[in-house]
């Protein structure tokens, strides 16, 4: 199994735990600054992740940061000692974000990308958002980018969809129908 599916199995199980016993937005939350900390302090992060260093040691490290951060809910409290004790805190990043995405699904949240070569404003990006929303069935949390590369048009991605409509690929359709036909 691949780091990324047992992260993945590893937020599943924190969710539905947490789903049942607590606030699943606080224990995403306490997540994510568990890993922002482990991130942001590379000795800590070598520490925890360095295979040599017997899982104890790790254990005991996160359960003093444990108790330093306070009122972390349990079920979380309980994996972070979990990964210590199986040598697996190196999957943290891809738990948080695993995690963010199972409570986006929760929330029927889908996020969304769109490209322009120029900025949109406001009000097109709100309508945009609106057509997503009545397309998905869900909530839109939508990010705006600009990327002069594409000429104009725009692309537009909605989890692992992607609508290309931008100049560029419809030059690149172009040429491709004119080699086909010579």
């Amino acid at each position: 199994m691949t780091s990324r599916a047992a992260a993945i199995r590893y937020a599943r199980a924190l969710f539905d735990v947490v789903l049942k016993e607590g606030d699943v937005q606080q224990a995403g939350r306490d997540l994510d600054s568990f890993a922002a900390l482990v991130a942001s302090h590379p000795q800590l992060e070598r520490v925890l992740t360095n295979p040599a260093i017997p899982a104890p040691r790790k254990r005991a490290l996160v359960d003093e940061l444990l108790k330093k951060a306070g009122a972390v809910p349990v079920p979380l409290g309980k994996l972070l000692q979990l990964l210590a004790d199986r040598d697996r805190l190196a999957l943290l990043p891809d738990l948080a974000a695993a995690y963010r995405r199972r409570l986006m699904e929760h929330a029927k949240v889908v996020h969304a990308e769109v490209v322009t070569a120029v900025g949109l404003p406001a009000d097109r990006v709100a309508a945009l958002q609106q057509g997503l929303a009545a397309a998905t069935g869900r909530q839109v949390q939508l990010e705006n980018r600009v990327d002069p590369s594409i000429i104009g048009g725009a692309i537009t991605r909605v989890g692992s969809t992607v609508y290309d409509g931008s100049v560029t690929r419809q030059l690149e359709r172009m040429k491709e129908a004119l080699t086909q036909n010579a």
